[in-house]
């Protein structure tokens, strides 16, 4: 229990100064009084109205006699759960130390029985205070006795008591009013609410219809407040997004047969398969019946919260009209503790008030008293239970709207907080406080409210799913947030989804034939944009939604697909090991290398013959080196390009045939220079020594390093993406980077090689009988032309074909080399030994 605090003791007698609408005046209370249902004391009240009834019995008046209370009949179980959320809220406000301490909290409850007229007298009743009939100026100069009510549940009854409680400056919070209407300040300045406003329901059922495609489709609504404005806005936003409305009925409960007959009719012989309601859920039971009874099954029914979510609509459709229905709902809430103080109704049974023994009877099916001598029906003994109970006051699905009573009562218990512990100075309306207040519950979320007393528009999109053993079940497959940014407010997790009779598919309700995929719409001339013909994305284009009104284009390095509604990763073209030309050049290079290897060791084992020594073995065995290095940089050119293979592969190329030109070049200097140092006076042979030969080889490649390098350092070669070539394709090339040292590279390799060609040519017919310049000079021609050649090849070679050229012009200039210098000199020391003598080497002239 509270204990009262110091510091808020002198505040009690400002109380009545904050919240008295009264003036000392003489005035006499007209009419029968209306006496509260509930009382609890506390030293602050607050108003509770409820439709514990929801209907009541027509009287006749003879204008004769004054006129009779109403008899409310027909008790409605949701209102005692909705005043149990309100008896909690409060008895945890009193039990919180925190929130109001030292100050209890009081309510006085009424029932409506579903009159607006009601309605209003209780409200006032609520404002003035004067539950007794007096004359007296005490009676009319005490304050207001609540400082704000709780209620209506619905939207008509809550107008009228925010028309007449607004000049007073009395709040008005509703758990479950949601007409949009009610957001209008200078209509209802005094009202506020705890569910979301339909304004934002209305638009989140024309988003949800737009997203499952239904453009064609039907409208009934409730014809009242609620279902007026809410369709009005969902109309209105559901044109915005090309939605069309083939018609648009007004339905109420109380409507003649013959009426309802006409709206059935144009149900069925419409072409929409899809029905938005907009129905209230006491409508809803009528229509269903009426459904039912005509056998109208094969519609999607899309719901408003006021039914989507009700338990006893499910349990009539016994039809199931009403299966795959799909809505929106309040999001489902817990509040811990409250679910078991709504189930313990023993203190209500101990009221003893006749409406509380009316409710006791009827949940247990008891009589309180035996109201004739020898009934039949069992005496209710007060300790009953729930255990075993099924109806709709066990029934638990309404737990948000019972969240929303709890957070509007702890809204009203922060505003108190906030005038009690202010100073004189500051604002003492408990409207503007409760306007400007923002708080979390203990379970963590947060309340407040907008400029139009709203809170945050927040849904669940529930899905009637049907059962074998019973009624649906009510499944969450989305979440609507007005909060979030346009594109992200609403999320529906489709394959959740189940349809009538089970379908898995999504029903459809168009006016044209949906355009699939890879089409985009064209509207058909003079007629509702509901309408249109499909004409296929251009080249390039994609649409991958159906009934897009546009073709998107796609990103550079993506291709739409057969149908034109995916983009695709285009096909990247390289040449690989793993295809068929790639693996031959690689079996050829892996050959090539093999067969150098292979004459090396020739080479090595007759190392010590006239032959291989007559033709200068060092430059032989560094010759065979550098065409092995020849064959493997051909490797490089293989598989997809990065930065190290794309400059490998070219400075590779570049050095190792510079090394084995060189190679070729020294042989043939040293070829030639030995057949003129034979003439009398010249001494010749001097420069080209073994030492001279070993850096000339040496001097030529460094050079070719350095071009290199300087080539690497200023803007070496680099992968890129070719998607010029094809349209479809993505050729993976490498870039040269700067063509200056590329056109380098190979132009000292052409210019070594031309003047290896002539001091071949020069050489060729020297008196030798083993002069191998012959064989140089027709290795070099082989160079030379396969490379000319190569240049208008590669050029003219698309894609992957351009990199099998230039792999092919490196095996087949090497492949020259080898054969014709080495090939031969093989042939002399394996097939033809006798051969391989120095006299032999020497020929038939004058020794040397």
């Amino acid at each position: 229990m509270k204990q009262p605090e110091q510091g808020w003791v002198f505040l009690f007698p400002l109380l009545s100064a904050y919240f008295s609408h009264a003036e000392q005046q003489l005035c006499t209370h007209r009419g029968d009084p209306e006496f509260p249902q509930l009382v609890k004391d506390g030293d602050i009240m607050l108003g509770g109205v409820f439709s514990f009834h929801v209907s009541w019995n027509e009287v006749e008046t003879t204008y004769e006699e004054k006129p009779l209370r109403l008899q409310c009949t027909s008790l409605n179980f949701r209102e005692f759960q909705m005043l149990q959320a309100m008896l909690f809220t409060i008895e945890e406000i009193n039990n919180s130390s925190d929130l109001l301490p030292g100050i209890y909290l009081g309510c006085k409850i009424y029932d409506t029985c579903g009159s607006i007229a009601r309605s209003i007298k209780v409200s006032l009743e609520l404002v003035n205070g004067n539950e007794n009939v007096s004359a007296t100026s005490e009676a009319c100069a005490r304050p207001a006795q609540v400082q704000a009510i709780m209620g209506e549940a619905s939207s008509s009854p809550s107008m009228a008591i925010a028309t007449v409680i607004g000049p007073f400056s009395v709040p008005l919070i509703s758990q479950f009013a949601t007409c949009a209407c009610l957001s209008d300040k200078s209509k209802y300045p005094s009202f506020l609410r705890t569910i979301p406003s339909d304004y934002y329901q209305s638009r989140a059922l024309a988003q949800l219809v737009k997203h499952f495609g239904w453009t064609w489709i039907g409208a009934i609504r409730t014809n009242d407040d609620y279902g007026n404005n809410g369709m009005a806005t969902f109309t209105e936003t559901a044109e915005q997004l090309g939605v069309c409305l083939e018609y648009s009925l007004t339905f109420f409960r109380t409507d003649p047969w013959d009426k309802i007959q006409k709206i059935i009719e144009t149900i069925r012989s419409s072409t929409s398969k899809v029905i938005v309601a907009f129905i209230s859920q006491a409508d809803m039971d009528v229509l269903l019946q009426e459904l039912s009874r005509s056998n109208l099954t094969g519609y999607q029914w899309v719901g408003s919260e006021a039914w989507i979510f009700d338990f006893q609509s499910a349990s009539r459709d016994n039809k199931r009209i009403l299966d795959g229905a799909i809505g929106l709902s309040i999001p489902k809430a817990h509040v811990s503790g409250l679910k078991e103080f709504i189930l313990d109704v023993k203190p209500l049974y101990l009221t003893s008030n006749d409406l509380f023994v009316e409710f006791w009877e009827e949940l247990f099916s008891c009589k309180v008293k035996q109201s004739e001598p020898g009934g039949t029906q069992r005496l209710c003994t007060g300790h009953e239970n729930l255990t075993g109970v099924e109806n709709s006051f066990t029934d638990m699905s309404l737990m948000p709207i019972f969240s929303n009573m709890y957070k509007g009562v702890y809204a009203v218990a922060h505003a108190l907080h906030d005038i009690l512990g202010c100073n004189k100075t500051c604002n003492n309306k408990i409207l503007q406080h409760i306007k400007g207040i923002r708080f979390k519950t203990k379970e963590g979320e947060e309340v407040y409210f907008n400029e139009n007393g709203d809170p945050a528009a927040k849904y669940d999109i529930i899905n009637w799913q049907p059962r074998e053993d019973g009624p649906v079940t009510f499944e969450t497959v989305g979440l609507y947030d007005a909060s979030l940014p346009a594109d992200e407010q609403m999320n529906v997790q489709q394959k959740s989804v189940v349809w009538g009779q089970n379908s898995e598919q999504v029903p459809v309700s168009v006016c044209s034939e949906t355009c699939p995929p890879g089409t985009r719409k064209v509207l058909q001339k003079g007629k509702p944009v509901c309408c249109y013909d499909c004409i296929k994305c251009a080249e390039g284009e994609i649409s991958n939604s159906t009934d897009s009104v546009s073709c998107i284009r796609c990103p550079i390095d993506f291709w739409p697909n057969e149908k034109r509604d995916a983009c695709i990763q285009k096909e990247a073209e390289f040449l690989s090991h793993r295809e068929i030309m790639g693996a031959l050049l690689t079996a050829a290079s892996l050959f090539g290398t093999w067969m150098t290897a292979v004459i090396a060791l020739i080479f090595v084992k007759h190392r010590k013959t006239p032959l291989v020594r007559a033709n200068n073995s060092e430059l032989s065995f560094l010759l065979l080196f550098s065409l092995t290095l020849c064959f493997l940089c051909s490797l490089t050119f293989m598989g997809e390009p990065s930065e190290w293979s794309c400059m490998l592969r070219h400075t590779a190329f570049g050095i190792t045939f510079v090394l084995c030109i060189s190679c070729v070049l020294g042989k043939t200097m040293v070829v030639l220079m030995a057949f003129n140092a034979t003439r009398p006076g010249r001494n010749v042979m001097k420069w080209f020594g073994a030492t001279q030969q070993r850096l000339g080889v040496l001097g030529f490649t460094l050079m070719q390093v350095i071009i290199c390098i300087v080539w690497l350092a200023t803007s070496p070669p680099f992968p890129s993406k070719n998607f010029k070539e094809f349209k479809d394709k993505i050729i993976l090339e490498c870039a040269l980077g700067s063509a200056v040292g590329f056109w380098a590279v190979l132009g000292y390799i052409g210019l070594l090689a031309t003047l290896c060609f002539i001091c071949a040519f020069l050489a060729r017919k020297l008196p030798d009988n083993f002069n191998e310049a012959k064989f140089i000079t027709f290795s070099m021609l082989i160079f030379c032309a396969v490379w000319i050649t190569f240049i208008p090849a590669y050029v003219s070679s698309p894609g992957k074909f351009s990199v099998a050229v230039e792999i092919f012009a490196i095996l087949a200039s090497t492949f020259g080399l080898l054969i014709c210098i080495f090939i031969p000199k093989c042939y002399i020391m394996l097939i033809k030994p006798e051969k391989n003598t120095k006299k032999n080497m020497m020929g038939p002239g004058p020794s040397k």
